[in-house]
């Protein structure tokens, strides 16, 4: 029994660490998803911002956009991120991340969970104890397939300067790269109409 809840407080220190950690991590993604304001956009460089769904694996489209773009446009500061679908399938994703790493650490500590609930020990959850490796790899693949499905949004958006210049959801495909071109130079062009017309006045 003393070794069962030894278990029991390595388990809970383990999963309060891997959850202060997550909630740090999301906070600083929250802290960089802020748009810049208009005064650090004149100040500085123009900033271009992609969105994607890196479930549906546009990653490796993103760093192909990333080159092209540093190649003709220098001087535009390229950021990207993680698409967060909106609605509850992100907290749904979350509680699920956070359930199957509490899962694995009972399975690994050799914790009967069910004893704690005044329920008998199940055959699987007996199985799942005597073999962790296959039990936690299976239970980890498992819960990452069902984690990619619920945070798959489809999303390839498109911000310059604070202003959405491409999105797909709506139009439902990605922009060919002279498209994006086309895009940028004319987004420019106006800006630059712009601020000459402000400084004439």
């Amino acid at each position: 029994m003393p070794g069962i809840n030894s278990n029991v407080k390595y388990i809970l220190c383990v999963f309060i660490f891997c959850s202060l950690s997550v909630s740090t991590g999301s906070s600083n993604l929250v802290e960089d998803d802020v748009p810049l304001s208009k005064l650090s956009q004149t100040a500085g460089a123009p900033t271009m911002k992609f969105l994607y769904c890196y479930s549906c694996g546009y990653k490796k489209m993103y760093d192909q956009y990333v080159d092209l773009i540093n190649q003709k446009y220098p001087y535009i500061l390229v950021d990207g991120a993680n698409y967060d679908p909106p609605g509850m399938n992100m907290f749904l994703a979350r509680v699920l991340g956070g359930l199957k790493m509490l899962i694995i650490l009972c399975i690994l500590g050799g914790v009967n969970i069910f004893e704690y609930i005044n329920q008998p020990r199940p055959s699987w959850w007996a199985w799942c104890t005597e073999n962790k490796l296959y039990a936690c790899m299976m239970l980890f693949f498992l819960c990452n397939i069902v984690e990619g499905q619920l945070i798959q949004s489809g999303a390839f958006e498109i911000i310059l300067n604070d202003v959405p210049v491409w999105s797909k959801l709506e139009t439902g495909r990605i922009p060919q790269p002279a498209e994006l071109f086309q895009i940028i130079d004319s987004h420019m062009q106006f800006d630059t109409k712009l601020e000459l017309n402000n400084f004439a006045k």
